[in-house]
């Protein structure tokens, strides 16, 4: 990309516009393209290419004849070889060489307009080098590139991070080492059981309650953090200013039905579409939504990148595959139901930008646009309040390590494929990533402009993605505890504590709720016996605490969540929070269920199915593709 700058900057637009006009290109659409190209640092070539004003095909295929060269729309990979440093092509797709078996080698090119003279005295018809080199479009070498490498791509995504840091990998669920620290665990357990079963209930129910008592104040920190910092105002880089390449992933599977409302969503992202690389990473044998996309229509900025059939059959495997091809100094994740806020990206540069080298993730928050359809997805939209728009602020703020969510996490491209990307085998891989990013001395902090995604209304659905995060939250954990000296070093004592709180918290609070509520309701019930026993100190201690547990924890969760709301928010959810003790019962089942998928099928994806946002959800008007990236904002700034 041409980023000249001063008078010589001037001289080659003014030079490219003389010879875009002889091609045939009408010079108000010149005149415009290069005001873009001036405002971008790009080129006329590449504004035109990226408007969608002319065909890519056909641009390349006038060129061609304009200069004497001749044209190829397809380039078969059987003609290419394999090399890792071929990936370059992903990037900056420029050149291939073409191996036929019956005649030399032929160039395959996608030049620049500005070069195409001098390749015409070499390479055209009456040259020394006729017929070694034919035009392409660069769709057409990254397509041929995509193929040719997909079997050494697909095996790098699979087992990368296995084989170069093993100990970081949840490929194995437990090591020797920790099978053999568990069952010397399970055997102490037993025999403490047998010889003092007393002793052995009264020490872990000391334990499980000093750790929920630990975490709940942990959350009660962060309410208030949150009274102490109320939200920042949102700082946005300036329209003028220079922008880089910005890549967006999104990751879809079965999700052909909501393809028109994603192309709308990414469309209305407040970016120049020739700096925007968007890739919709796809299973190559998922021909439905492949087909939903091709009828969509999706502009040039938009490539659709098809990963190999290969296990474990996961989102971060998928995203691993697609990383190779990211042209972007800056990378972030969106799922496929997401309508993000159309300025987000901006906000997230403006941080980038302004913020310490070793900031590598910036995570949005994620806001529920469907908190009044059932109480399931309005707990749903508490719970995510209290983690996106309270906890993960608070921890970003104390450069504390953060569980980050599925989507909309902004990364610098560079130290994400420093970092291994992320892993295949694990099901929640985002906390594992963020985890990672800790361990590896990177800082993660927050954004401001919202994610608007919907919430599982139906508890069969609900159970399986929780059960999902569970899973993987699990696996995260074991990871991270295969050398827990090491990982308390890595991240610093501080953050190996909260990463046991977090992480370790939520699945030991989970696991024993039910426990809980069952000594506390046997223990009010011997209360209230008549004559009622004399309750000894050490039990009513005990049960104090549980009940402070219990209570708080549903008090602090219902405080973290509605706090940061918007009214309209509070007024979807209504009085459903009234269902969070059932809630947290049902949390607790999923995270049993969890437990058994581990040992039974542990890189099972349990798939969320999506549908297309209600006419009404939030925000209004998002679904609809011409709807403009301005009247976009206004409708997320009045929720």
């Amino acid at each position: 990309m041409d980023r000249a700058t001063g008078p010589s900057r001037f001289d080659h637009l003014k030079t490219e516009a003389g010879l875009l006009h002889i091609l045939g290109i009408s010079k108000p659409l010149i005149a415009r393209m290069a005001q873009r190209a001036a405002t971008n640092g790009t080129s006329i070539e590449v504004e035109l290419l990226a408007s969608g004003a002319i065909e890519e095909e056909a641009y390349f295929a006038g060129l061609a004849r304009m200069y004497g060269l001749p044209f190829l729309a397809e380039i078969d990979p059987s003609l290419l070889s394999d090399h890792a440093y071929g990936d370059t092509q992903l990037v900056e797709p420029r050149m291939l060489r073409l191996h036929h078996k019956d005649r030399p080698p032929v160039v395959a090119v996608a030049p620049q307009i500005l070069h195409m003279e001098g390749l015409a005295r070499r390479f055209g018809r009456h040259a020394n080098g006729a017929g070694s080199l034919v035009v392409t479009t660069p769709s057409a070498i990254r397509r041929a590139t995509w193929k040719v490498g997909e079997a050494r791509r697909v095996s790098h995504a699979v087992r990368g991070l296995f084989e170069s840091v093993q100990s970081l990998s949840a490929r194995l669920v437990v090591t020797g080492d920790q099978g053999f620290v568990a069952g010397a665990i399970l055997c102490f357990i037993s025999l403490l059981l047998v010889f003092a079963p007393l002793l052995a209930i009264v020490a872990a129910h000391m334990l499980l309650s000093f750790f929920h008592t630990a975490a709940l104040f942990l959350r009660i920190m962060a309410v208030s953090h949150g009274k102490r910092h109320p939200k920042a105002e949102v700082s946005l880089e300036s329209a003028s200013d220079a922008l880089p390449v910005y890549t967006v992933m999104v990751a879809l599977y079965r999700e052909a039905a909501v393809v028109p409302q994603l192309i709308a969503a990414l469309d209305a992202l407040d970016w120049p579409r020739s700096l925007l690389d968007v890739k919709l990473v796809c299973e190559a044998d998922d021909r439905e939504t492949l087909e939903a996309i091709r009828q969509a229509r999706p502009g040039p900025h938009i490539e659709v990148v098809e990963v190999p059939d290969m296990a474990p059959r996961t989102k971060p495997k998928a995203l691993t595959y697609a990383l190779a091809g990211a042209r972007g100094e800056f990378l972030t994740i969106y799922d496929a139901e997401d309508r993000p806020h159309p300025q987000q990206l901006r906000e997230a540069f403006h941080a980038f930008r302004l913020g310490p080298s070793e900031l590598a993730c910036l995570q949005a928050p994620l806001v529920i646009g469907n908190a009044g359809e059932s109480w399931i997805s309005a707990i749903f939209a508490l719970e995510y309040s209290a983690l996106f728009r309270r906890l993960l602020p608070a921890l970003g703020f104390y450069r504390l390590p953060l569980p980050l969510g599925g989507t909309s996490n902004h990364f610098r491209t560079a130290l994400l494929r420093e970092s291994g990307g992320w892993d295949p085998f694990n099901v929640t891989e985002d906390a594992d990533l963020g985890m990672r990013l800790c361990r590896m001395g990177y800082r993660s902090s927050t954004l401001t402009l919202p994610t608007y995604e919907d919430a599982p209304t139906e508890f069969r659905v609900w159970l399986a993605q929780r059960t999902r995060w569970y899973k993987g939250w699990l696996q995260t954990w074991l990871v991270l505890m295969r050398q827990p000296l090491r990982t308390a070093r890595d991240m610093g004592p501080l953050s190996f504590l909260v990463f046991q709180l977090l992480v370790g918290g939520m699945l030991v609070a989970a696991l024993s709720h039910p426990g809980l509520i069952v000594f506390v309701t046997l223990s009010v019930l011997s209360l209230m016996q008549i004559p009622a026993p004399q309750p000894n100190v050490f039990t009513t201690m005990m049960l104090a605490m549980d009940v402070f547990n219990i209570l708080g924890s549903y008090a602090v969760f219902f405080a973290l969540g509605a706090t940061p709301m918007t009214d309209r928010e509070k007024k979807g959810m209504g009085w459903k929070w009234a269902m969070i003790p059932i809630y947290w019962m049902a949390v607790s089942l999923a995270a049993w269920k969890a437990v058994i998928e581990l040992r039974l099928k542990p890189f099972h994806w349990n798939k969320t199915p999506h549908r297309p946002c209600h006419s009404g959800s939030l925000p209004p008007g998002l679904v609809q593709p011409n709807q403009s990236a301005e009247a976009l904002t206004s409708a997320f700034d009045k929720v």
